[in-house]
Parts: structure tokens; sequence; C-alpha cells
């Protein structure tokens, strides 16, 4: 179903007649989907199959994303240099190798914790080449008059892979072996593959980088840029503070879950699939309500519903009905609430941010939000093992309330119901 646009009708059909357009939202849809599979399956194959510790868990969820740090800004001026095609299909391939590899391997009997980290360390990079990528691939697919619409499909498909993914994930690995599960994993980048390979439209290779030099000062050009706006400053800080806090709750909820409220992978997939339908609740509040009540009453009222429900997951004891049903309620809020806030957040990213500094732009966001999950990863092991979990999920979704109070106090919380103009420079 096409996406609704700001004023709450679907998008233009033109957009969705465009083939390319449509290969590109499938192909990028399914690789979303497969990468955020992936990042449950391995760590609870590594829970229920090896019987990894929580500091382990928090190493091994750490190594997946360890590649943002040193990965992300140089990749954003890379890609702004290439093929974004070629780039895309390239990741998806190796991506697919190597857990078909890891699949193998479980189906051999050698499945081993140092395994998943080297697969895990590939799928991560990989994925940092694919997701700048896309992002710049539409802004070159499209025309301008069609790019808001078309990055609101294409984010709303990868804030519903990012909330509905683990879920799939948790589904998977209960339902399935382990070797099925890191292959259907494998199966979402394949699709990729063959999706974005066929799409026709031929980019015109921009002129490289003649040396480091060169590479540096576009680098510093873009952290310059988005250093300066204060939208864009504040965009950085508040995804920071959130990627690094939710990275720290989701190691201790992967501990909490089955370990404290002995709940099993098919409950585990039932209560994260409500993100599902709240993501779809999302998007559509997304569509009326900015253009309605503001832009940034919106988007702050949103992050603090959908983060603060957050806090009371530690309160649930028991695998009881009643602690099954909150734990659908708490995901169905934070799905909701949390796509609210991606795609309010893109579009107005996207308006603010010049044509030539698109990718920068993406690639220093990128870079300032989810560079820190590894840390958050490592750190939510470290609080689990040392504080016990209760304790562990309560600071670090306390955490989270980080986000909108950053946002509150920044200029993002007065804008209006029209989206702000293009800033100047790129």
């Amino acid at each position: 179903m096409p996406p609704a646009t700001d004023s709450g009708r679907s998008a233009a059909p033109g957009l969705w007649r465009d083939a390319d357009f449509r290969r590109l939202w499938a192909g990028q849809s399914a690789s979303q989907l497969g990468e955020h599979t992936s990042l449950v399956i391995l760590p609870l194959i590594a829970v229920l199959t090896l019987d990894v510790g929580a500091d382990q868990l928090g190493v091994l969820r750490a190594v997946g994303q360890a590649p943002l740090l040193p990965l992300t800004l140089f990749v954003g001026v890379w890609v702004d240099k290439w093929r974004t095609r070629t780039v895309m299909v390239l990741a998806d391939l190796g991506r697919a190798l190597a857990l078909s590899a890891a699949a193998l391997v479980a189906l051999l009997g050698g499945l081993t914790l140092p395994a998943l980290l080297a697969v895990a360390l590939a799928v991560g990079a990989l994925s940092v080449f694919f997701d700048i990528a896309y992002q710049a691939c539409l802004i070159r697919l499209v025309s301008r008059d069609e790019l808001l619409r078309g990055n609101s499909a294409v984010e709303a498909s990868r804030s519903a892979a990012q909330i509905g993914g683990p879920a799939l994930g948790a589904t998977l690995t209960s339902l399935l072996s382990a070797p099925i599960a890191v292959a259907s994993s494998a199966l979402f980048f394949a699709v990729s593959f063959g999706s974005i390979a066929r799409i026709r439209h031929r980019e015109s290779i921009p002129p490289r980088p003649d040396g480091p030099h060169r590479i540096w000062r576009q680098l510093h050009a873009g952290l310059r840029f988005v250093a300066r706006d204060p939208l864009l400053r504040t965009v950085c800080l508040a995804s920071a503070a959130f990627q690094l806090s939710l990275a720290a709750t989701m190691t201790a909820y992967l501990i909490f879950l089955p370990r404290h409220l002995h709940l099993s992978g098919t409950t585990i997939g039932l209560a994260l699939a409500a993100t599902g339908p709240g993501a779809l609740v999302g998007a559509l509040l997304a569509a009326r309500l900015p253009s309605r009540l503001g832009y940034g009453p919106v988007l702050v009222t949103a992050a603090a519903i959908g983060d603060g429900v957050m806090l009371c997951v530690p309160a649930l004891h028991g695998d009881s009905i009643a602690t099954i049903s909150a734990l659908i309620a708490i995901n169905l809020v934070f799905g909701a609430f949390g796509q609210l806030v991606n795609v309010t957040i893109m579009a107005i990213r996207q308006a603010v941010t010049p044509h030539a500094m698109q990718g920068r732009v993406a690639a220093t966001i990128t870079f300032a939000g989810m560079g820190l999950t590894p840390i958050g990863s490592l750190l939510g092991g470290l609080l689990t093992e040392h504080w016990g979990t209760r304790t562990a999920l309560l600071v670090t979704a306390a955490g989270m309330m980080l986000s909108p109070a950053l946002m509150a106090a920044s200029p993002l919380a007065r804008l209006g119901r029209t989206l702000p103009s293009v800033t100047a420079g790129g």
C-alpha cells in the first residue's frame, strides 16, 4: 500500500508507476528486514544454543555494531562518488554469503561464539555501506518534487523493519533450527540483491576524490554543516542519546525475557510482533499529525511517550497472561510512537539539507546515533552482569528519556505546521 503524504493522501501514483523506484523500495525493504532479523537471531542463538553470559552477549552485539564507528563518515564520502546500485548489490551479496556460511557451519554442528562474532562483524560492516547508499540512491533516482514522498516510503519500510524485524527474528529462532533461522536472514539479502540488480537507471559516475586530503575536506564539510545547523545538531545529539540507551536496554531486554520472565521464543516473538501494527499506526499518524499540530510538538510528545513506555518493563513478573498482555501493549506503543518520530525526523532532515550534502548529512547523523550502539551494548551487558537485570533495565530505559528532553530544549520543539526551508550551504 502506498504510504500517505503529509496531507494524508496517498503518494502520487506516478511514483509507484516508476519500476526502478519499486525495485529500490522492494530491495531496500527486504534488506532492512534481513538486517534487523539477523540482529536478533544471532544473539538469541548465542543465548539459547551456546548458553553465553550477559557480558558475552554484550560483546557479540557490540561487534556487530562496531563498524559504524570507523566506517560511517568515510562511507558517506565514498557513496557520493560511486554508483549506489553497485554498492548496494555488493553489500547484499556479501551479507548473504556470510550468513549462508554461518548456517552451513551450524548445520555441521561447528557453530561457536568466535564464528558468530566473525559473521556479526561482516554483516555489520556491509550494512553500513548499504544503509548510506540506499539513501543517496533515492535522491539520484527520483525527481526533487517526488523526493519527500519517495523518502517517506523507504523510511516507513526501514522503520517497520527496525521495529518488526526483532519480532520476526525471535519467532524464526523459536520455530526453526539454528541453521534454518540464520539461512532465513540470508534469503532476505538474496531477495534484495535480485531486486536492486534489476534497476535500469544508469547513474553517472561523479568525479572521484583526488586523494586522501580531498576526502578529509569533504568529510569535514559534512560535519561542519551539521554542527552549524541548530536543527540537525539537535537531531544528532538526540539520536546519540537514544541509540546509546536503546542498545544498552536491548542487551538487558534479551536476557530479561527468557531468563527472568521465563518466556519461550514463540511468546517473545508474539510480544515483539506487536511493534508491527504499532508501526502501521505510527505511519498513519505521521501522515496527519505534524501538519495539524506542528512538527515540533508532535516530535517531542511522541518521543517522550514512545521512550517512556519502556520504563514499565522492569516492573513485570512471571509468564502470566497479564505479563504477556502488558508486553504486547508496551511494544505496540513503542512501535507506534517510534515510527512517528522516525518519519517526522527524516522529513525535517531532508527538508533542511541541500541536495549536494544529502549523503554526508545522512552519514554524519548515522555516525552520531548508531555509532554509539556498540558502547551501549557493552554497557548494557556490564550493567546486567553487575547490577542485575531489573536494575539495568530501569537505568537504561531511563537514559532513553534524555532524547525527548534534548528535543524539548531545542529549536526542534518550536517547529510549526510546515517544514523548514533548505539551509544554505553544501
